[in-house]
């Protein structure tokens, strides 16, 4: 009587595991599926980015272009001003990541496109379209800068310009084509491949705005005196579009260079990988 027979033995743990199997198991909660956002908003916030960026930066070149005329009789700027345009720059840069990074992911700049397209982080489409925003965006600045600017009874286009990029007598230092194109694709790598890290998933978040716009503003420190700076090829079309002349003629240049360094920097970030 005391013992159990095998069958009740085997009856008993069955019984156990049934039981095991009935009690309620904690539900997984599964995180919402981000919403998606409409290509029209991703392509309106990189023409509303890059309009900030053209604006801002080549505007404190321009006003400082002014005010080197009004306070020290210099047709050119003085170098006084180098470190505020290029931190207007890099603070326009800065400030856009964090209000439209979440949209467009804020590349502004048609070097970046390309290279985020090389490193197969946007599609085809999406890349079209981004520079095709970029570029109108870099042109409604461009023309908001000049209304702006011819304000000044002391503005003269002729003169004062709108922020444009150049080589030779365009040059501040008078450097050459070739000293400028390598300029430009050195300069680019070192901003893109910065864009590439900065945003990378292993990085901490938040601080991607921080690391690529003060890059942007180290970059504009060394590239002024040599050609303006451009490393985006929508800001350099913008200011090209309006002042015309010699401007258009070497706008070649700050277009072919910049991407040229984008996809280099792809390729390395991809090594890299």
């Amino acid at each position: 009587m005391g013992e159990e027979t095998e069958w009740e033995t085997e009856q008993t743990e069955q019984e156990r595991e049934q039981k095991i199997e009935e009690v309620p198991q904690p539900e997984v909660l599964q995180p919402p599926p981000q919403p998606q956002i409409r290509s029209i908003k991703k392509y309106t916030a990189e023409l509303i980015g890059t309009m900030v960026l053209v604006l801002i930066g080549c505007g404190s070149a321009v006003i400082a272009s002014i005010a080197s005329l009004y306070l020290y009789q210099s047709s050119s700027i003085e170098p006084i001003f180098y470190l505020a345009i290029a931190l207007a720059f890099g603070l326009a840069v800065l400030t856009m990541v964090y209000t439209i990074g979440g949209v467009s992911g804020c590349h502004i700049n048609p070097a970046i496109t390309i290279s985020m397209l090389v490193a197969g982080k946007i599609s085809v489409r999406d890349s079209v379209f981004y520079i095709i925003f970029q570029c109108i965006g870099a042109i409604i600045g461009a023309g908001i800068l000049y209304a702006i600017a011819s304000g000044s009874p002391s503005y003269t286009l002729a003169t004062n310009g709108l922020g444009a990029n150049g080589y030779g007598s365009s040059s501040i230092l008078n450097f050459s084509l070739t000293g400028v194109f390598l300029a430009e694709v050195v300069l680019s790598f070192i901003f893109i491949l910065v864009v590439h890290g900065a945003t990378h998933e292993r990085v901490p978040k938040g601080f991607a705005g921080l690391a690529i716009g003060l890059t942007l503003a180290m970059i504009h420190i060394v590239g002024i005196p040599i050609d303006g700076t451009s490393v985006n090829p929508a800001r350099s079309l913008g200011p090209a579009i309006f002042v015309g002349g010699i401007a258009l003629s070497q706008l070649w240049l700050f277009i072919v260079a910049p991407i040229i360094g984008g996809i280099i920097a792809a390729i390395v970030w991809r090594l890299f990988k």
